[in-house]
């Protein structure tokens, strides 16, 4: 494992360390049957029945996974 030579400072160490942010997600609006749902893009949509129990995974509408 690679080790410094000198010792960081501290105003370098937390000039570092404040580059790291964290991002916001974008999120997708989808309208279904009245019903105005949120969700990430690329990534695999949950489908419940009008109960609300989760039924499958849903990616491009194709069933991909169960639930």
């Amino acid at each position: 494992m690679a080790l410094p030579k000198r010792k960081m400072s501290r105003s370098n160490t937390r000039s570092r360390r404040s580059q790291w942010k964290a991002q916001v997600p974008t999120l997708v609006k989808t309208v279904e049957n009245g019903k105005v749902t949120y969700s990430l893009p690329h990534r695999a949509k949950l489908v419940e029945d009008q109960a609300g129990t989760p039924l499958y995974y849903e990616y491009k509408g194709r069933k991909v996974a169960d639930a």
